[in-house]
């Protein structure tokens, strides 16, 4: 359990988290399908990075709605985009041109510095998944996709298939829509033996995120990538939550040095608003026909109006370099109380624990800072927004002095 703090800091007080006050669950909600755990809090509103419960408190967020509010919360930019986007026209279909989409795509390819020749707009990670691995599958006409344990990539079919553990935990499907095996995590010595002539893709996260911010390095992204060239298989990037900065670099293809055939990215792309997107290379892009892919809504103006939004604060409040800074500060000033490491990258970020991370959520989340959980029992994980500053570091350093070791 937390300990009383016995200490007061004057000259932050506005930024220190609410009294530890008993947070109850909400109430029962009718009508919804019970598939959720919930936190207990109910948010009422937000702004910047804090949260507004029912009764009044401020509750600091570092967990960012599962990597999604980047910007944080009523970002003039972002809120105005989509305010004067709802104005204009609020959905046309790929059905008709239109600038802001084109504007989008343009100035995705252009932020992520990599060698992509067109982009794909969809709805969510699971769906630009799924849509990676479909185009390999047909590129190549193989029928095997290499993953890694402890990968996460999505609740549909094939985005399912190659999430690790999900055949015995949710998966529900009578069958896989291809073949699968899993690579074990960062053993580059094992992919000759998993990657082969039969296999279309490899799909991976290179920072693993539900698993507890796992970088996979370089190295062994580097091996993925010859082993492909080897066997002419495609190397699929899931930057859905590593991706758009997360990592402190565009993505982290660009902090690895490892460039991948397709890339996957959602979340923080749209900084709440549904949207997603799948980059392919020259190569991969000339594969691609008409009718080819298919979505209703991916590629909306209200979701380009989004990216646009996120990709110029990015820019114009060199949000990159914050990433980089605060997550360097979490790093050396929060092993502390229960924490006895840090890992990940950039604001992708893992507190290995002394005891489980559970207890630990719920100690912070009564001291006023709501943080995640992952698949790893004794890791925190911390998804806050790029806007983070380092008074907000100061207010979960001190309340992890306060617990429990």
């Amino acid at each position: 359990m937390p300990k009383k703090s016995t200490s007061a800091s004057g000259s932050r007080a506005a930024l220190k988290a609410p009294p530890r006050t008993a947070l109850k669950a909400p109430a029962a909600r009718d009508f919804q399908a019970q598939v959720f755990a919930q936190y207990p809090v109910e948010v009422a509103s937000a702004s910047g990075v804090w949260l507004m419960n029912t009764r009044g408190e401020r509750i600091l967020d570092l967990y960012g709605g599962h990597a999604v509010a980047g910007l944080g919360y009523a970002h003039p930019g972002w809120t105005a985009a989509l305010a004067e986007q709802a104005q204009l026209c609020q959905f046309q279909s790929n059905a008709v041109a239109m600038q802001i989409r084109a504007k989008a795509a343009r100035r995705l390819v252009r932020f992520s510095r990599l060698p992509f020749g067109s982009v794909f707009f969809v709805n969510s990670g699971a769906e630009a998944n799924e849509n990676a691995l479909k185009v390999a599958l047909r590129m190549t006409g193989r029928a095997h996709v290499a993953a890694i344990e402890g990968g996460f990539h999505g609740r549909t079919a094939a985005a399912g298939a190659v999430t690790w553990g999900a055949q015995a935990k949710w998966y529900g499907f009578p069958r896989t829509p291809f073949d699968v095996s899993f690579i074990p995590r960062g053993a580059s010595g094992a992919v000759a033996g998993h990657v082969t002539t039969d296999t279309a893709a490899v799909i991976v996260e290179p920072v693993q995120g539900l698993a507890g911010a796992v970088p996979l390095g370089a190295a062994f992204l580097a091996a993925l990538r010859a082993r492909c060239d080897e066997v002419g298989a495609l190397l699929i990037f899931d930057e859905v939550q590593c991706g758009v900065g997360r990592t402190g670099e565009p993505f982290a293809a660009n902090l690895y040095g490892v460039r991948p055939d397709m890339l996957t990215t959602a979340k923080s792309l749209g900084n709440g608003f549904p949207v997603a997107a799948l980059l392919m290379n020259p190569m991969v892009s000339a594969s691609l026909k008409a009718e080819s892919l298919g979505t209703t809504f991916g590629g909306g103006p209200m979701a380009c109006a989004a990216v646009n939004a996120v990709l110029a604060a990015i820019r114009d409040q060199r949000l990159l370099e914050r990433v980089r800074r605060l997550g360097s500060y979490i790093r050396r000033t929060c092993i502390a109380g229960p924490v006895t490491a840090i890992q990940g990258e950039g604001l992708l970020v893992g507190l290995r624990t002394t005891r489980p991370a559970r207890q630990i959520q719920a100690e912070l989340l009564e001291c006023g800072i709501l943080t995640g959980t992952s698949s790893d029992p004794q890791v925190v994980r911390l998804l806050p927004p790029y806007i983070l500053e380092e008074q907000h570091v100061d207010v979960l350093r001190d309340a992890l002095k306060d617990l429990d070791p």
